[in-house]
């Protein structure tokens, strides 16, 4: 192997660990949005939950609030 050679890899290696390194964090962006979203859902999730609850406890349904199963 000559010198060029090796520099010539030496240089591409750098590269593609640049832009292994570019993508890691991309990637790190992604799951760290992905989570935040999906910690909100949970909470909106519990709030309808509760809401539920809430509305339900020592209520009657109302017939009159439930559409015809044609609509």
């Amino acid at each position: 192997m000559t010198r060029d050679n090796t520099d010539q890899r030496l240089t591409e290696l750098e590269i593609k660990a640049s832009f292994s390194e570019d993508l890691l964090d991309e990637l790190n962006q992604v799951v760290v949005r992905q989570q935040s979203q999906i910690d909100q859902l949970i909470r909106e999730i519990g709030h309808l939950r509760q809401r539920g609850t809430d509305a339900t406890m020592g209520v009657a349904p109302n017939p009159l609030d439930d559409l015809p199963p044609h609509y």
